[in-house]
């Protein structure tokens, strides 16, 4: 036995390529997604879990009073359009290099995948995503009467007072409970979806991991996965609280994860935790059929225009 193959150290895993096509079509579906249909069915979320008392019918009544079909679109630009222009690409760099470690270490496709996703989810709530959520809130809760005759302060106006008040914090309260539905997002929609695909493969037969599922197919499994992955709602409603402009004195002074919970807790239960799913769900599905279904026209078109293949899953 020759001493070369004794002191032969295991072959590392190849590292995937972040390539600009890949951030191209990100931003691009990203871009299409929240300008659409998204930034509505945030807005209605978002309601709801700020005025937990209202249901459905009185949550789209409040936002058509705050600008009519333009209230469904408060906090698109410029806060919206940059955290949809940006996610994609802090995700994919961070997860394609814990991907890389977590294989280097022996880990599986599967957990390689989850520690890769997770991740990166970590680290949009860090990088973009708190300060993207905490003004898309604060243009949605604000309070938007006028005092005799004056004008109602622009987005960066508001912004901006914010900062000189309360500086970074200011502009990034409620960044720890985006972190952790970020962390707990990535973590079960993926397991969740791989599951859902799983059935969908076992009743039609497709048994063999080289068969395509249909469009129809893996728009299904992963609205599963991101219908099921809702299970963290409550902490979706806990950053909402922390990041609303709402007024309520029985608000704790100093805001956390653990005291707003339990302040939204005493006030309005467990179904006040929950405020919201229903458009949070539909959301989900929405991103979805936009990632899935627009995928492959969206990759042709960036192929197109940037002669690079686009390696990147939709």
């Amino acid at each position: 036995m020759s001493t070369t193959s004794l002191t032969a150290k295991p072959a590392m895993p190849e590292k995937k390529p972040v390539k600009f096509s890949n951030l191209l079509l990100g931003a691009g579906l990203n871009m299409f997604e929240v300008t659409t249909l998204g930034q509505p069915l945030e807005v209605m979320k978002t309601t709801m879990a700020a005025n937990r008392k209202d249901g459905m019918a009185s949550a789209v009544s409040r936002i058509w009073s705050r600008g009519g079909v333009l209230g469904f679109y408060q906090g698109l630009i410029p806060w919206a359009w940059i955290e949809a222009s940006t996610k994609g690409a802090v995700l994919l760099f961070v997860a394609s290099e814990a991907e890389y470690y977590a294989r280097s270490f022996g880990a599986g496709n599967f957990t390689s995948g989850i520690a890769g996703g997770m991740t990166g989810g970590l680290a949009q709530a860090y990088a973009t995503m708190g300060f993207c959520t905490c003004m898309k809130t604060v243009e949605m809760t604000k309070h938007k009467a006028v005092v005799a005759g004056g004008k109602a302060p622009g987005t960066m106006a508001t912004f901006m007072d914010i900062y000189r008040k309360e500086g970074i914090a200011g502009i990034n309260k409620g960044v720890n409970a985006v972190a952790v539905r970020q962390v707990t997002n990535w973590g079960s929609r993926f397991g969740l979806s791989r599951v859902a695909e799983n059935q969908i493969r076992s009743f039609t037969n497709k048994t063999d991991p080289n068969q395509k599922l249909s469009v129809a197919e893996k728009i299904l499994a992963s609205a599963v996965g991101g219908g099921l992955s809702a299970w963290n709602q409550p902490i979706e409603v806990v950053r909402v609280e922390m990041q609303s402009k709402k007024e309520d004195p029985n608000r704790p002074k100093k805001m956390t994860v653990g005291n707003t919970f339990r302040y939204i807790y005493s006030q309005n239960g467990l179904k006040g935790l929950y405020r919201g799913v229903a458009p949070r769900i539909g959301l989900g599905v929405w991103q979805t059929v936009c990632m899935v279904a627009l995928g492959d026209v969206a990759k042709d078109m960036v192929e197109k225009a940037t002669g690079d293949v686009v390696t990147a899953k939709h």
